[in-house]
């Protein structure tokens, strides 16, 4: 039974879950949960998923909610190729990575926070992409500093292959880009984000290459 991939187009953490099942040779069918008309407070929907998030992955019976859980779910499942190092210090420096963007950057531009923080000051959609462009920004080029000292061979952030650092990295990247931020004091993630973007598993799951992307 084909996985089902609950989502929407501009889902970062959607996004996140196709990265990673592209990477894993994984085939799944989606269900469009439109975020901007609101389907997400639907009865429907909230029966499914009692925070009104997507995205939920079903495989068969199973219900799994919450990116982070989910991408460890499909590691474990399908271990290769491994999107995590072996190493136990190396998969903790990778996690650390991805927590700045799970944990710090993404939630505090969120679609519900960005628009809640435009409606605290009134400020409608400029208020909304400066809110944007001040955490991302800052968050994105702290990440720089922390990945900068690391060796590396390839323009991917660990080893020789993307991993979970860019099944993290390169849906933030397209929000930053999104919202018009200065990515200039981050040249490490830009190259990252570049060489990821260029493979077929990344090309494949890019937000305007799905079908509800309009």
């Amino acid at each position: 039974m084909p996985l089902t991939l609950y989502g929407y187009w501009r889902s970062s953490a959607a996004y996140r879950l196709r990265i990673a099942l592209n990477l894993k040779g994984q085939t799944y069918d989606q269900v469009s949960i439109n975020l901007k008309d609101g389907e997400q407070t639907s009865e429907a929907w909230l029966a499914k998923q009692p925070q009104g998030l997507v995205p939920l992955l079903e495989d068969g019976d199973k219900r799994l909610v919450q990116s982070p859980a989910i991408l460890e779910w499909i590691e474990e499942t399908w271990p290769e190729p491994a999107l995590l190092p072996t190493d136990t210090e190396a998969r903790c420096l990778v996690r650390g990575w991805t927590s700045v963007i799970g944990c710090d950057i993404h939630p505090v531009q969120n679609l519900r926070i960005l628009n809640a923080a435009a409606a605290l000051d009134g400020t409608g959609f400029d208020g909304m992409k400066a809110w944007a462009q001040r955490w991302t920004q800052s968050g994105l080029e702290a990440l720089e500093r922390m990945v900068a000292d690391h060796q590396r061979t390839t323009p991917f952030l660990f080893g020789d292959q993307p991993g979970m650092s860019e099944v993290y990295l390169v849906p933030q990247m397209y929000n930053a880009r999104r919202w018009d931020t200065d990515l200039s004091n981050c040249p490490t993630l830009v190259a990252a984000d570049a060489a990821a973007r260029a493979l077929p598993a990344f090309e494949k799951a890019l937000p305007e290459n799905q079908p509800d992307a309009g």
